[in-house]
């Protein structure tokens, strides 16, 4: 007998397999051991956070409720084998401190991070791979601050003798004097003959003669190149021998933390490679002192001018794909209340403290850059010194000058919506990193309770200010409320939250056209195809109501919707599904039946050719024919008699008008109807008006009648004669196959079921759809439109006890002094992608936003805002580029901001569909006007020249 291998099922150390909690207290111990003892060196793991998620919930880590309530999850199978292939770019062996990550992963929705014990363990209960593992590096000894080099520095060397290239990686972390070790030591050359450049943009910019500092400090970009220059002696000429311009000012350092930063395995304090405990470069660089010039930008093009010359007209280098971030920060230094606020000393409102911040150093490097930017005479300046702390913080920003292909198509499927993730995170971190509030209290959610929306809004901004307090909660931040409805039990839930920007639908994004055919049930219409719009995260309900509209249905009638495919029904749409499970090549119908058709017996008639004179008559083995019909009689009607009189008077529309007299029926006048069937509850029913009676036994005879049935099943393959007793399982629908053969042809007109419409067809109504001009004010009624949650967010009703798609409903009720308005104008589905170019006529003067908030701090004081910023994104879906028109308030003039070009243009000219953020200002009383704000202090800007 042979005996199956073990192998993948049992752990090293046992012969039986671990159990969930067993394994669950083996990782907890094993990551416990590992953060208590962490050193420098020590190696990390990357996991695939879908399969640690599963492995969370087969171990019971995970729940998740409302309110902060914990609700267990339902017990998981054990996962399968580890899978990070979707983390790499290509598979290497193990041992993998050079396998290349995708650029783009974020810790805790892309991979987790275990110590390296755990990592065995998993692998030895799990197997799978590959292999990743990166070093942690001790950042600040003192303060046992922690960091792990998820993405190291890559750099393309450029060896000066014969311009050959090479990649190298390191920490960035790593010190210039490793840099020049690696090279040397790969080259084969003596570090005294060797001197490295940065040679950004092929550009000599900066000799790297500080080896004590690092490769971050000395603000090497991710991809850029360095320069190799080796002499033949030890004698370096004149004009080789160039001043490090690096600034040699330095801050007192600041008192270090005493307590450990580094988080548990694949904990929240591992951020993209870098622990949320980081701030110790703060006291590295001379970044706090808001009037110190850096000049390791390398900048050169200054004028000669006063201080009368014109501000914030400068421009900013593109450092490789990066036109969505400056358009981004061109936009944020033109709003006026944040140049107001850092031209001032705003770094006594720095919060080194907050671990949901950057340790404040994203602020001063933003503010930093403002100033530069507000500096009179420059023509541009490269953000080089902000993109290295952007990269540091968030390495999705990173540079994506890459080669491999692969790698290129994911960024560039990223790049569309880079610009507004971008802006996002450039506000939430200017937020935490300048939260007034040192140490946020801990405050619990409560409920609405039924108390007036006023009160019950007031208290959860107040609860939010208590925890968030900055200068961009006070210009930036608004409320909404939120009302969900179950659509079971109308349990109905309000809540009041922030927001920092309105993403706002175009409406061609939030509904869609959808083509049914409607059939009548009951014999008194030909089909007829109806196209109707609906929203396109609606349900069947949503698409019925449309229909029983546009076909004007009757009060005693309702739809049965179902789905047509191979000539036959494929399935029936319950009112609560969705309607984006249906594609617009689907081909659905509707019947018209009588109110509570649910309780009479369902007939559903397919159709086969079969040739009649034969003996025996035979179907032809060829697929069904026509589309299917459906229609109802009561439960104890069944007889022969009964069902071919109610598929006669079903059929009676499609009879040919040279056959019958008009008002004859196939039957000899004798059409049931349906009309007035009232349903018991015992599934009988109560007929008014509906009599077999005249339809006396003859007419089963098969030479009185006009065609031939048989019992069969959904697919038609089954072909049974139906008997006068015919057996049938109660609650179940009858289905008939109906043979045609010529005389079934002569006497019927089957073209009125064949070829029925697809749900959507493109073409010439679609395209002008797609270019037809839609205003600012349709995306809003869009976006507070109420509708139904989509699949992937469905909400726990507190009531039900489970998760329903309960419909939701925005409203706005506080709006902040600066309002940015997103257009979504890119749009995913499960089977498409597309970008809209609709233009979307969008106010610059009088923006009146009074009838959409529902609560005003000035009274009756109206909500009027102003154009000052546009973002723009020209192209499609392979990437693009992005542009900013700007304003400047003082010289009431507009300008284009493409990169390092600035021009001037007419307001007009804002207006164009590659409009795809908006930004805006409010006059109204509340604020003040926009030809009042404060003027720039030029002296404090140009102090930076000084």
């Amino acid at each position: 007998m042979t005996i199956p291998s073990a192998e993948g099922f049992l752990p090293a150390a046992s012969c039986l397999p671990c159990t969930a909690e067993e394994e669950r207290a083996t990782v907890d111990a094993l990551t416990r051991e590992a953060d208590a003892n962490v050193k420098d060196g020590d190696l990390r793991y990357l996991i695939s956070q879908s399969w640690w998620t599963n492995w969370q919930s087969y171990v019971g880590l995970l729940s998740y409720g409302e309110n902060d309530t914990d609700i267990p999850l339902q017990p998981a199978s054990r996962p399968g084998e580890i899978d990070n292939r979707k983390l790499v770019l290509e598979e290497t062996s193990s041992g993998s401190e050079d396998t290349e990550l995708q650029r783009t992963l974020r810790e805790g929705e892309d991979y987790t991070l275990v110590p390296q014990d755990v990592w065995r363990k998993l692998y030895d209960w799990y197997k799978g791979g590959p292999e990743i593992s990166r070093k942690v590096i001790c950042e600040d000894p003192a303060s046992r601050r922690y960091i792990v080099d998820v993405y190291p520095l890559h750099l393309t060397l450029i060896d000066e003798r014969d311009n050959s290239a090479r990649t190298i990686k390191l920490s960035r972390k790593a010190k210039v004097s490793e840099l020049y070790r690696l090279v040397c030591s790969l080259l084969s050359v003596e570090q005294s003959k060797v001197h490295i450049w940065d040679h950004y943009q092929k550009l000599k910019n900066k000799k790297l003669t500080n080896r004590n500092e690092t490769l971050e400090e000395a603000q090497l970009l991710m991809d850029q190149e360095i320069l190799l220059e080796v002499s033949a002696d030890d004698m370096w000429s004149s004009d080789h021998c160039t001043r490090s311009t690096s600034n040699e000012l330095a801050l007192l350092p600041q008192e270090p933390t005493t307590s450990s930063s580094f988080s548990i395995a694949g904990g929240p304090n591992f951020s993209n490679g870098y622990s949320s405990g980081i701030g110790s470069s703060l006291s590295q660089d001379n970044s706090l002192n808001p009037l110190v010039r850096d000049t390791e930008d390398g900048y050169s093009n200054f004028s000669n001018g006063t201080k009368d010359d014109i501000h914030g007209l400068t421009g900013l280098h593109n450092l490789g794909n990066t036109c969505f971030m400056n358009s981004a920060i061109q936009s944020l230094v033109h709003t006026p209340p944040l140049v107001e606020y850092f031209l001032k000393e705003y770094t006594q409102e720095i919060n080194t403290e907050n671990p949901l911040g950057l340790q404040g150093e994203l602020a001063v490097a933003f503010a930093e850059l403002l100033r530069k930017l507000w500096t009179a005479g420059r023509t541009s300046v490269p953000p080089r010194a902000f993109k290295s702390k952007l990269s540091r913080f968030a390495p999705q920003f990173s540079g994506y000058n890459q080669h491999d292909s692969q790698a290129h198509l994911k960024y560039m499927a990223d790049f569309i919506i880079l610009c507004k993730e971008l802006l996002a995170f450039l506000l939430d971190g200017l937020h935490e990193d300048l939260n007034r509030v040192k140490k946020k209290p801990y405050i619990e959610a409560k409920d609405a309770d039924d108390r007036p929306d006023e009160e019950f809004a007031e208290e959860c901004w107040n609860y939010h200010k208590a925890r968030n307090d900055s200068i961009i909660v006070d210009k930036f931040q608004g409320q909404y409320k939120s009302t969900l409805v179950c659509p079971e039990c109308n349990k109905i839930s309000v809540t009041f939250d922030p927001f920092m920007y309105l993403s706002l639908p175009l409406p061609s994004t939030v509904t869609r056209m959808m083509t049914v055919t409607v059939f009548s049930g009951t014999g008194d219409s030909l089909p007829m195809p109806y196209t109707v719009t609906v929203p396109k995260n609606g349900v069947c309900r949503d698409l019925c109501k449309a229909l029983s509209d546009a076909c004007c249905l009757k009060q005693s009638e309702m739809l049965l919707l179902g789905e047509v495919y191979d000539y036959r029904i494929y399935r029936y749409f319950s009112p609560l599904e969705l309607l984006n499970i249906i594609k617009d090549g689907d081909q659905l119908v509707a019947y018209k039946l009588p109110a509570g058709h649910e309780k009479l017996l369902r007939i559903e008639i397919l159709h086969r050719n079969v040739d009649r004179f034969t003996p025996e008559p035979q179907f032809n083995a060829r697929k069904l024919i026509g589309s299917p019909l459906v229609t109802c009689i009561p439960n104890d009607s069944t007889r022969k008699a009964d069902i071919y009189a109610a598929v006669s008077a079903v059929l009676a529309p499609f009879v040919r008008a040279k056959v019958h007299a008009p008002g004859e029926s196939v039957l000899n006048g004798r059409r049931p109807s349906l009309d007035g069937i009232v349903p018991r509850d015992n599934g009988a029913s109560c007929e008014k008006g509906l009599s077999m009676s005249n339809v006396d036994e003859a007419t089963s005879d098969a030479e009185f009648l006009p065609f031939k049935l048989y019992l069969s099943d959904d697919k038609g393959h089954i072909r049974n004669p139906v008997e006068e007793d015919s057996d049938h399982v109660f609650g179940l629908p009858m289905r008939l196959l109906m043979g045609w053969s010529d005389k079934e042809h002569e006497i019927y007109n089957l073209k009125y079921m064949d070829d029925l419409p697809d749900v959507f067809k493109p073409g010439f109504m679609s395209k002008k759809t797609q270019q037809e001009a839609v205003n600012l004010f349709s995306c809003l009624d869009a976006f507070l439109k109420d509708e139904p949650l989509g699949p992937d967010d469905m909400w726990y009703c507190p009531c039900c006890k489970e998760h329903r798609q309960a419909r939701k409903k925005l409203d706005l009720w506080r709006l902040p002094e600066i309002l940015v308005v997103h257009l979504k104008r890119f749009s995913y589905s499960r089977y498409m992608k597309n970008k809209l170019d609709t233009f979307v006529n969008f106010p610059i003067h009088d923006l009146d936003m009074t009838k959409y908030a529902k609560h005003t701090s000035g009274g009756d004081q109206p909500l009027i805002y102003e154009l000052y910023a546009v973002i723009n994104h020209y192209g499609g879906l392979g990437g693009g580029h992005y542009s900013a028109y700007a304003k400047l308030i003082e010289e009431d003039s507009w300008y284009h901001f493409d990169d390092s070009h600035v021009s001037s243009v007419n307001e007009e000219e804002t207006r164009t569909s590659a409009a795809y953020l908006l930004f805006y200002r409010r006059v109204d009383g509340n604020s003040c006007a926009m030809s009042d704000v404060v003027p720039v202090n030029t002296h404090m800007v140009d102090s930076l020249e000084a």
